[in-house]
């Protein structure tokens, strides 16, 4: 068990938490949300003693060991992959470097083998004998090939650190568990293998993840930040959700009534405190009129985007059509003779493990980027706009936010663009900001303020959730459900696909495509998908040998 008591943390004047007093126990996953900036991964830090808090503390049963996800992918860049994972438990790394130093000396002395035998005693407790097994099975469930595991971890790349990391994280069954957006750049095998060892793990979880679906299938409870406080809620995100706004709406509905009540005691009060006849009643109002209490409903940290993308034109039957596209990136062939015609209805999620090849097919349908060969051609009726996933070059100048969105804007009176930058919480002073100075969170808002007042009838969006709080991407979903026109997307957010898409394609490794109307779900419990992995895994493992 880890426990706060009483703890405060303030950030010069501002505290982010005051007087928090909670209990985590094992057998249960806790998820901890809250919006950006309410102090999650600060939160996370003064459980793993990263940070002290400003008052209060932090305890933990006596004996347990406490593991947590590190960010820094470079800090084990000197060390091997099986290494690195170990390490996850100290003490047990400590021995076994700690044991090869001893039968490495020359001079081996009655008193090394003394001590050689303490610390294979401590090693077979420990299960030290199956510790490179067990880190190998972390790692091949996250998707890290055998033939890397003894490799550095300076020669993986950004997306295979952070899994290593994860790996290490996980190892030697860790009694307190601390995972900061651990899906963060997981493909989907990795997400669900991960799913299923936090569902088996008996002791305890807290994580912090935007990835609802992700809550849902793990937690056991929420731990909501918001007013300074962490409420706890049992159940999974959906069930906190409906909770709060329960809660939420029983209090305004008490506070209705109280508010009537007040208002008829009043009245009388008013009508009767000068007439002696009723001077008693009057008096016995005004006790009464004292006694009532409003409860206090204050104002959440929680703050959600209106996000309303409007076609300005209807779209014809004729959408988009695609022949033969081919495009070699870096000597890598992403996309391969892939041909495709989309529909008046479709909303398309494109998935896969390959980012290049839908960032590339993205660019190729938007004019930015020319096919090897093949051809696209978009209908007369159709309009389109734009997220594209790395937006570096569209934010390096020194425009305003007012003014970089109104040279978009078909309307340039200020107060109508301040209304789209309004809808997307950018406001009063926020609309002189340099655009250059914005955080990730920002700069999409602002992207998707460019798409709302373009009223164009065919969205394109390459990762729109990345940087975004859950409040927004929930915004962004629900905006793109009710949206009239043709969506093609690409998302690692499972719900925000499952709610949204009505056809899957998925450009598979080798550049082709498999392209299904049907949902997410539908789509990763399909035959097909089933046979693809099992195509692939063969390969793999003939490449392999």
């Amino acid at each position: 068990m880890i426990s706060a008591n009483n703890v405060t943390y303030r950030v010069g004047k501002k505290a982010l938490f005051e007087d928090v007093n909670i209990k985590f126990t094992e057998g249960n996953c806790y998820g901890l949300i809250g919006a950006n900036g309410a102090g999650k991964s600060t939160f996370l830090k003064i459980l793993s003693g990263q940070l002290e808090t400003t008052n209060g503390d932090i305890t933990i049963t006596p004996g347990q060991r406490l593991s947590f996800l590190e960010q820094d992918h470079f800090k084990y860049d000197t060390y091997p992959v099986m290494d690195t994972v170990i390490m996850g438990n100290a003490r047990l790394y400590e021995i076994m470097k700690e044991k090869d130093a001893i039968y490495a000396k020359e001079d081996f002395t009655d008193e090394d083998g003394i001590r050689a035998s303490e610390l294979e005693a401590e090693f077979a407790e420990m299960d030290g004998w199956e510790a490179e097994s067990n880190a190998a099975m972390l790692l091949n469930g996250l998707g890290i090939d055998t033939s890397v595991h003894y490799s550095l971890m300076s020669d993986l790349n950004g997306n295979e650190k952070v899994k290593v990391l994860l790996a290490k994280a996980l190892f030697g069954n860790p009694d307190i568990l601390l995972l900061d957006e651990p899906t963060n750049h997981l493909d989907l095998d990795a997400i669900s293998w991960l799913e299923e060892f936090l569902i088996g793990f008996e002791n305890t979880v807290i994580v912090v993840s935007h990835d609802r679906y992700f809550l849902n299938k793990v937690c056991t409870q929420i731990a909501d930040i918001d007013y300074g406080k962490i409420q706890l809620y049992a159940g999974n995100y959906d069930f906190w959700y409906e909770s709060s706004q329960l809660l939420i709406k029983q209090m305004k509905e008490a506070n209705k009534k109280k508010e009537e009540k007040i208002k008829e005691l009043q009245e009388f009060i008013s009508r009767f405190s000068a007439n002696a006849s009723k001077s008693k009643q009057a008096t016995s109002r005004k006790r009464a009129l004292e006694k009532i209490e409003l409860d206090t409903i204050k104002p959440s940290s929680r703050k959600y985007p209106y996000i309303d993308f409007r076609p300005e034109r209807e779209i014809g039957n004729e959408v988009l059509t695609v022949e033969g596209l081919t495009k070699t990136v870096n000597g890598e062939k992403v996309l391969d003779n892939i041909s495709f015609i989309v529909n008046r209805e479709d909303k398309i999620a494109f998935v896969g493990s390959n980012e290049l090849a839908k960032t590339t097919l993205f660019k190729i349908l938007m004019g930015e980027m020319e096919p090897d060969e093949g051809t696209y051609k978009w209908g007369v009726t159709t309009s389109q706009a734009y997220f594209p996933k790395d937006n570096t070059e569209e934010f390096n100048n020194d425009y305003t936010i007012t003014e970089w969105l109104t040279g978009y804007s078909p309307v340039k009176d200020v107060t109508y663009v301040r209304g789209f930058l309004g809808r997307m919480l950018f406001a009063g002073e926020d609309g002189v900001k340099k655009v250059k100075v914005l955080s990730g969170g920002e700069k999409v808002r602002c992207l998707l303020s460019k798409m709302m007042i373009s009223g164009a009838n065919c969205l394109i969006l390459d990762e729109p959730t990345n940087h975004l709080d859950m409040e927004s991407i929930t915004a962004l979903n629900n905006g793109l459900i009710k949206f009239p026109g043709v969506e093609l997307f690409s998302c690692h957010d499972h719900q925000f696909i499952q709610t949204t898409a009505n056809r899957i394609m998925e450009i598979l490794p080798n550049g082709t495509l498999i392209d299904k109307i049907t949902t997410y779900d539908e789509y990763l419990e399909s035959d097909e998908m089933a046979r693809k992995r099992t195509v692939y895994t063969a390969q793999k493992e003939d490449d392999n040998d």
